[in-house]
């Protein structure tokens, strides 16, 4: 098969794979598929970095948005960046809605090269082997202005993903994954 065929088979497959999952999600995730425009506003509490990007918008995910938003969840330890799932993306869009967010979310971790995951699971049992976040397909946040349980609350409700809830660090974990919760 040549790179076209290819392509053009990932994207047929992507296309199919989010029409079905859009017809399994709640319908609150579905009511974010409908917006004309998909904004996002996150600061890096790492490098300070901040980033509001409408990152949908006529009707498709806006590339240049996208980059801006994946260079700010980059691995700040060693600089690696990573795409960012786009439902990862849409996940905190909605959760942004539904809490009434007026501030950017804190990022605590975004996307996690390899070599850091492996460091950090070196020194803590609350570190997978095998985390989504070296996939683009988990974040760590908190919301200024918004109880962490709440925040927790709400994304467990919308019940598109991973939620691990992190007290003691001010955060909870967010993810693709299938539909889970813990404590950390």
């Amino acid at each position: 098969m040549d790179g076209d065929t290819c392509e053009f088979r990932r994207r047929f497959l992507q296309i199919g794979l989010g029409a079905t999952a859009s017809l399994a999600m709640p319908n609150a995730f579905a009511t974010v598929l409908k917006q004309p425009e998909r904004s996002i506003a996150l600061l890096n509490l790492h490098t300070g970095e901040q980033v509001k990007a409408t990152y949908w918008a006529e009707g498709q995910y806006q590339a240049d948005e996208l980059e801006v938003i994946h260079r700010v969840l980059r691995d700040h330890r060693t600089g690696d960046i990573h795409a960012i799932d786009e439902n990862l993306i849409d996940i905190l869009n909605l959760l942004h809605q539904k809490m009434n967010g007026k501030q950017p979310f804190h990022v605590i971790s975004g996307y996690r090269s390899p070599k850091t995951n492996a460091m950090l699971n070196k020194n803590s049992s609350g570190v997978a082997k095998k985390s989504l976040h070296m996939q683009g397909k988990a974040i760590d946040i908190r919301l200024p202005g918004r109880q962490l349980s709440e925040l927790r609350k709400m994304a467990q409700n919308m019940k598109v993903g991973g939620v691990g809830f992190y007290p003691g660090s001010e955060f909870i974990h967010l993810d693709t994954g299938r539909v889970r919760s813990w404590n950390g």
